[in-house]
């Protein structure tokens, strides 16, 4: 998207949706198991697409429950692209050992005041450190940005990719990432702004949750977990 008054100035807009809640994880850690979302509050959904802009490039990471996600907005009414290549890249971040772990207990195991399952710099035993998914991620956002140059790109993707998006956009502060929320089915823009040689990002909205504008949905958010009873919007 070019600037009318900065012709010279080309913005790219990335738009992010964190994957729907999971019911099936036992209470349990998942990082890149492969488990499927809960798609059924079609609330959420129709709210979600009503904000996200038409044509635009569509990706997901491999992972099913992003196109889970993808899938969910489109049958709420958003018109589904032609194409939406999945990108291993913007896989959340694999666990290794810790995944299949009561997660309450593992995090209650954790220092006070952590934002994320270890410190940056920490491998999961057989697993990715979240440092591991921020190059990984950054490489990708580098990549798209450059093949789809002033477009709108959205992405279903996952809490960690996100994240680390964010603190890309905070001018590569991957821990400044983590401080941030980024609930299920939220919504968080990153515009990157080229000007020649030079670029900087702006974080227009992180974590945006239309839906709760509907009385029907008063305060409520999306958390994962069989612990969590899904709201009574829920479709049969």
């Amino acid at each position: 998207m070019s600037n009318p008054g900065k012709p010279n100035e080309v913005t790219t807009r990335w738009w992010w949706v964190r994957h729907a809640p999971v019911r099936e994880d036992g209470g349990c850690i998942y990082g890149q198991k492969d488990l499927g979302c809960d798609t059924s509050d079609r609330v959420v959904f129709d709210a979600v697409g009503k904000i996200l802009p038409r044509n635009a490039v569509w990706y997901a990471s491999n992972l099913k429950r992003t196109h889970q996600t993808a899938a969910a907005i489109w049958a709420a009414g958003f018109p589904k692209p032609a194409d939406m290549p999945h990108e291993k890249a913007f896989a959340e971040q694999h666990l290794g050992e810790w995944q299949g772990m009561n997660r309450a207990a593992f995090l209650a195991s954790r220092p006070a005041g952590s934002h994320w399952f270890a410190a940056i710099d920490e491998p999961a035993p057989g697993g990715e450190s979240f440092m591991d998914l921020y190059y990984r991620v950054r490489g990708a956002i580098e990549r798209i940005t450059k093949e789809q140059a002033g477009k709108d790109v959205i992405v279903a993707a996952h809490g960690g990719t996100i994240k680390a998006a964010i603190g890309l956009a905070l001018g590569g502060q991957p821990d400044k990432g983590l401080a941030f929320d980024v609930d299920n089915v939220s919504v968080t823009r990153l515009d990157h702004i080229a000007t020649g040689s030079q670029s900087i990002w702006r974080l227009p909205m992180v974590n945006q949750q239309p839906w709760i504008a509907d009385p029907s949905h008063n305060a409520m958010h999306q958390p994962a977990g069989p612990e969590v009873v899904p709201p009574a919007t829920k479709l049969a």
